[in-house]
């Protein structure tokens, strides 16, 4: 009988050697940037009930993260203005390159891999010429950057890819910021945030557009339905007593579709959508806002509010049978469903804006 040394060296030599999946970093359901106790910034695979199978250091605080499709390596993005996007091999911890934008740009704090995971896509700031870039790295290669493309405006934050066609659907929140003024938003009086449908070449195939009077409502966030629906987060960034959505959903080439904006209960939200996701079926939308201290959840037919649940500093969001998974800066998970709130585990971590899942 063939000895087991040579039997892999078979494997290896007819190039049929097992691949590492995510199982074998433990079968994450998510990911999620947070800071520890003593104030170190890391990035976390998460269990379904918020427990933390493993965790990587970072050089300051993260924001978003992206998952490898298949290989179990993930890619924690800097936040906004941060030009840092470090990819990780979550089996051993290894840092397996560190990602920098060109002179001039700085990272969005998220990204997505194409479909076969041979490329990583990731939003950007080229500041220096106001305007959105979407870099592409090859992920089969090193990570090198191989090209770069218009994002479709100003201010790509979120994206992920489309579900109906092949192709990126890109937040373009319409901020203008630089590094030298820090945060400061410099092109209030003349915003245009938009929701734009690109091909994985770059091409702009179709663009949406708030009303004018709503110019100021940044759009930030996505969640991608299995029908190809996108449902966008808004963050208002005009005067604080007006009522203004926080959720709304597009389809290619239908109008858009803006949810609860007579609800009572939206300026719960204090105009600030932090997360969004689909429920399991798509008959719900659920939207937080860390400011409000709020998750409420939609329905995607009726577009009314739901239900509204309170939770301090609640951001994260994510699908769940039967509802959503949430995560707050004072390290709590909670399942929610129709009938209420469920606490699960309590890490001595403060979660950061997202939970990234893993299928």
């Amino acid at each position: 009988m063939a000895s087991r040394r040579g039997f892999l060296a078979g494997l290896l030599a007819a190039g049929l050697a097992p691949q590492a999946s995510w199982a074998s970093a433990g079968s994450p359901a998510f990911l999620s940037a947070g800071k520890d106790a003593g104030g170190a910034f890391l990035l976390a695979g998460l269990t379904e009930d918020g427990e933390v199978l493993f965790r990587h250091p970072l050089p300051a605080r993260g924001h978003a993260a992206a998952a490898h499709p298949s290989r179990p390596e993930a890619v924690a993005f800097a936040r906004r203005p941060g030009r840092f996007a470090d990819v990780i091999d979550c089996r051993s911890g290894a840092a397996i390159a560190r990602l920098e934008p060109p002179a001039g740009q700085h990272f969005y704090g998220h990204g997505v891999f194409s479909p076969d995971g041979s490329r990583l896509f990731t939003t950007e700031n080229d500041y220096e010429n106001a305007r959105g870039v979407i870099g592409v790295w090859d992920a089969s290669g090193g990570y090198k950057r191989i090209a770069a493309f218009a994002s479709g405006g100003i201010g790509p934050h979120d994206m992920l890819l489309r579900r109906d066609a092949p192709g990126l659907a890109v937040a373009n929140g319409g901020i203008e910021t630089h590094p030298d003024s820090g945060r400061t938003k410099l092109n209030l009086p003349d915003m245009r945030p938009n929701l734009s449908y690109l091909s994985l070449d770059g091409t702009l195939e179709e663009q949406m557009e708030l009303p004018q009077e709503l110019h100021l409502n940044s759009i930030r966030h996505l969640a991608v339905r299995a029908d190809g629906t996108v449902g966008f987060a808004m963050q208002w960034q005009g005067d604080p007593g007006e009522q203004v959505p926080t959720a709304g959903l597009h389809h290619p080439g239908r109008a858009a579709r803006l949810l609860a904006e007579d609800d009572p209960r939206v300026p719960n939200m204090n105009g600030y959508g932090g997360s969004i996701a689909f429920s399991a079926d798509g008959s719900q939308i659920g939207v937080t806002s860390p400011r409000g201290g709020v998750l409420q959840v939609l329905g995607t037919v009726s577009g009314a509010l739901l239900n509204e649940h309170r939770m301090r500093d609640v951001c994260g969001l994510a699908a769940f049978p039967g509802g959503f998974i949430a995560s707050t800066g004072t390290g709590r998970f909670f399942a929610i469903s129709d009938t209420g709130q469920h606490r699960l585990h309590r890490a001595d971590l403060a979660w950061d804006n997202h939970l990234i899942p893993l299928s």
